[in-house]
Parts: C-alpha cells; structure tokens; sequence
C-alpha cells in the first residue's frame, strides 16, 4: 500500500535535492520564477489588504481581523509552491541544506538567494505600483486607509522588533515549504502550507518578500513616513537577516544535522 506523504527524513533528502537543482538552475530562469514568486506573493497581500479593508473600523475584534487578513494571505505561497517559482524565503532552507548536504556550493548558494531576492522585489513592487494602485483597486478610500497603516507600522519596528519578528516568520514558512514536500497530493500541499502562513500572519511576524508590496503600496498611496530609504533600512535589512536566521538555522541546519548528517 502505496503512502501520500514522505516522512521526515525522506522530506530532508528531497528538500536538498531540490537545493542542488536550485543552486545550478540557469540564470534566466531564475530571474523569471523569482519575478513570478514576488508577484504571487504580492496577490496574497492584496487579496489580504481587501478582504480586511475597514474590519477594524467596523468595531470587528482585533483577532478576528488578524484572522481574516492571514486566512486569505496563504493563498500567494501556494501558488509559489504549486506553479513553481523562486521565492527567497523558501530558498534559505533549500540552498542551506543542499550546500550542507553537499549538492549544492556556496557560490550557488549566493547566486540563488542574491537574484531571487532582487526579482522577488521586482515583481512585488509590479503587483504593488500597477496591479494594486494604477488599477485603482488600492485607492478606494478603505482599502487605501488600511494599507497605509500596514505600511506604517512596519517601518515604525525597530531594528531588534523586525529582526526577531522575521524570524519567527521564516521558521514557519520553512516549515509550510517543508510540509508541503511530504504531501505527494495537492490537497495535502495546500493543507501543509496553509496552517503555517496563517499562522506567521495573524502572530503578526514579519516576511522580506511580503513586505516588498506592503510597504511600497503604503508609500504609493501616500503613507507619511514611508520612503524606499525607511523601507530598506528599518525594515528590509533586518527582515531578511532574521528570515536568513529563520530558515537557515532553525529549520535547514537542524534538520540536516537530524536526518542527513553521517
């Protein structure tokens, strides 16, 4: 009787297998699926940013509001996952483990993370500037109204907040990417992504990725404060230094240490 879904060491092999792909994939290549696994992240946001437009206002509880705005965000990592893409989060875990276990270089290892990082940024900022504020969508006064607060808050963290916050985030998004490989059936994939991303959303930690449309919709919409140099700074340098930490760390190492290490 054949099982639907791998155990955790088997998890471990195919997870760097995949680092080893990743690490030799071709240039041009990675640069499309990195553009496309910043706008699918980006769609998340946005279906997130309308679904809970003026919850609050309307005397909704904070939890619940919370609860809506990370139901609905999942729905960008699992097209990332499914359709196949490269998205910088996931890739920590994927390229520390595949350097670790051998299948991969450091020199892959930098490739894959510097390219997915840009074009995750530059597909993130697309949905943001043309799918989300020229389209009109994000200007309607309530939605507007929600994504600058979003938007705000964020670059109101301080360094320590973000950094920790973003670990956090990428250990449960790891562990959604990670879920994901043991499930051999699609329902089983949107399942083990979908608990973990809610999860990392309604906590309220924070993801360099998600953050490269939350933020810049806030500034295009007019959020005080907001500018690519408060973004880049307070939020994004720190983000994706803890999402490193995350990803590489609590998830790739220990569980190559656990499962692979001879």
């Amino acid at each position: 009787m054949s099982s639907s879904f791998k155990g955790p060491a088997d998890v471990a092999k195919a997870v760097a297998s995949t680092g080893g792909v990743k690490g030799s994939a071709n240039l041009v290549n990675l640069i499309l699926l990195s553009f496309l696994a910043g706008a699918y992240i980006a769609f998340g946001g946005l279906l997130a940013e309308v679904a809970n437009a003026g919850m609050l206002d309307a005397g909704a509880p904070l939890g619940l509001s919370k609860f809506v705005f990370g139901a609905v965000f999942p729905v960008g990592l699992i097209i990332v996952v499914l359709a196949g893409s490269e998205l910088f989060t996931g890739n920590i875990m994927f390229m520390t483990m595949g350097v670790l276990d051998g299948q991969s270089s450091i020199g892959g290892l930098a490739k894959n993370w510097v390219f997915s990082w840009v074009f995750n940024f530059v597909g993130a900022i697309f949905v943001a500037f043309v799918l989300a504020y020229l389209s009109g969508i994000a200007t309607d006064p309530v939605i507007s109204a929600g994504a600058i607060k979003v938007a705000s808050a964020k670059v109101g963290l301080s360094w320590d907040q973000a950094f920790l916050r973003a670990i956090g985030c990428n250990w449960l998004v790891c562990l959604a990417v990670w879920l994901a490989n043991a499930s051999d059936d699609i329902i089983g994939k949107i399942f083990g992504i979908w608990f973990p991303i809610m999860a990392f959303v309604c906590i309220g930690f924070e993801h360099s990725v998600a953050n490269m449309f939350f933020i810049p919709l806030g500034m295009f919409l007019g959020a005080e404060g907001v500018n690519w140099s408060t973004m880049i700074i307070n939020n994004l340098i720190p983000v994706s230094l803890g999402n490193i930490v995350g990803g590489a760390i609590f998830v790739g190492c220990i569980y190559w240490y656990t499962y692979l290490k001879e």
